[in-house]
């Protein structure tokens, strides 16, 4: 009878796989924003709540004197902020009689916001409170360190 022939085949070592790099938490750029954001939030509060002004509702109203007229909808994309977001927000300004609504002379359909006197009175006490934190924030950066930060800032969001 015939023999059977079995032939082995052996393959070369493959490379060992790369080792496996564990995801360090503080090494983790959205980790660390969040703690940037967090930490400013909580000098900008240091002194209170800057005439009851959250940080959102700041720049809303930061943006808005910017601009000095916009509808809510591009007053939401100014801010980066959601429809729905904004829409609370600007709510609650127009409450505290901090924002002014008012018509479009060209579209009489179309509301129109813009800064109140009591708002650009509340802005200004929020403006040196928000510089300060931004100060206090970034005080152990040199000048050009935080021209750098913020420019790589602007280029991650595009």
């Amino acid at each position: 009878m015939g023999q059977t022939q079995f032939s082995i085949v052996v393959a070369e070592a493959a490379e060992p796989p790369p080792a496996v790099v564990p995801y360090r938490l503080d090494e983790s750029v959205g980790h660390l924003l969040r703690r940037a954001h967090q930490r400013h939030a909580a000098l900008f509060q240091d002194r209170g709540a800057v005439g009851g002004l959250t940080s959102t509702q700041f720049a809303t109203l930061l943006r808005l004197a910017e601009l000095g007229r916009a509808t809510q909808n591009a007053l939401g994309r100014a801010v980066a902020l959601d429809p729905a977001t904004i829409q609370g927000v600007v709510a609650r300004l127009r409450d505290r009689g901090l924002v002014d609504a008012g018509r479009d002379p060209l579209d009489r359909r179309t509301v129109v916001l813009s800064v109140s006197a009591a708002g650009e009175t509340a802005l200004a006490d929020a403006v040196r409170q928000g510089q300060q934190a931004n100060e206090r924030l970034l005080a152990p950066l040199s000048a050009e360190e935080r021209r750098v930060l913020i420019r790589l800032l602007r280029r991650v969001l595009g």
